[in-house]
């Protein structure tokens, strides 16, 4: 059926941001800054964790997921959003728009997880610590990095074909700066009304399971801290959670928005901001609050600077 699509449709059109903005040349350079940074600091992070000893943490290592989620999550979406408004050419094929859907249903469900696995790791640092090594075993986190991987494939595997096979009979402009399912869906011109309910039941499992144990966590952590003695351990735990907590606000109200809102609160402008604020802001946004503040993070970036100096 992709292939019916692509042989009566031919490309779709992506009409992006850029024709709605007086100063499209000064837009394409900020997104482009912003891609460099995105890419520059997550990369810096990556090697970080890898590298240093001291940040081969269960929380360093979930936060290494993170980072390269949000790498892949900004190199989906921004380059051919780049290219075309260089080239001046607004089309993608529809295997190219599969394919950025699919990667970028993957990657958000796989963030939902994520954010998941790291609340509980959180809880289990602050509320069982002397019982950490135990419970957050290099074996577990893999278990929780393979499940939370494994949920965002399942979602992009469900969700990609179904959006794809509908006959896309009225104008190919998609308004918005990537294949976003919504957007897609709304130049089919056959009845998507079931799918949308199945869409939104799909979204409602992938956020209340993650939500709830967001919640639960935070609610044992908030008890633990509340109850500790020292003023010091209660700031580097609020610390902690409060970076997380950031995080988890920005990226679940942007996908409570997008996917859970009736279409009566959306309009393309705002669909595109939303969009364009959590996949190109948040891999940006990412690194700073969870990361470059800490001070495990800042003194591993100075000791391999100090290292690359040292001379030979």
């Amino acid at each position: 059926m992709w292939l019916a699509n692509q042989t009566l449709g031919g490309d779709f059109f992506l009409l992006g941001i850029f024709s709605r903005i007086s100063h499209p040349g000064l837009l394409c350079l900020l997104i482009f800054s912003i891609f460099l940074m995105a890419v520059t600091w997550n990369i810096t992070l990556i090697l970080l964790i890898h590298i240093d000893s001291s940040l081969h943490t269960p929380m360093y290592f979930f936060i290494n997921q993170l980072s390269l989620i949000d790498l892949t999550y900004i190199s989906v979406t921004v380059p051919k959003m780049l290219v075309n408004q260089l080239a001046k050419e607004k089309t993608i094929s529809v295997l190219g728009c599969g394919t950025q859907m699919y990667f970028y249903l993957q990657l958000g469900g796989a963030e939902y997880c994520l954010l998941a696995a790291m609340a509980y790791d959180r809880y289990v640092a602050i509320c069982h610590p002397l019982r950490y090594s135990v419970l957050m075993s290099q074996r577990v986190c893999l278990l929780l990095a393979s499940g939370c991987w494994f949920v965002g494939s399942v979602d992009g595997f469900m969700l990609t074909p179904i959006t794809m096979t509908f006959p896309f009979c009225r104008s190919h402009e998609i308004h918005h700066f990537f294949c976003e399912v919504p957007a897609v869906l709304k130049l089919s011109c056959s009845d998507t009304s079931l799918y949308k309910i199945f869409m939104y039941l799909c979204c409602v499992i992938m956020l209340l399971i993650p939500v709830t144990v967001i919640s639960v966590s935070y609610y044992f952590i908030i008890l633990t801290i509340h109850k500790m003695n020292s003023a010091e351990g209660r700031k580097k735990a609020f610390t902690t959670c409060s970076s997380h907590m950031t995080v988890v606000s920005l990226f679940y109200g942007a996908a409570i928005y997008n996917y859970m809102l009736p279409s009566s609160h959306h309009t393309p402008e705002k669909d595109m901001m939303v969009s364009f604020f959590y996949t190109i802001f948040t891999p940006v946004l990412n690194p700073i609050i969870y990361s470059f503040r800490n001070k495990d993070v800042t003194g591993a970036l100075k000791k391999m600077l100090r290292m690359q100096k040292a001379p030979y």
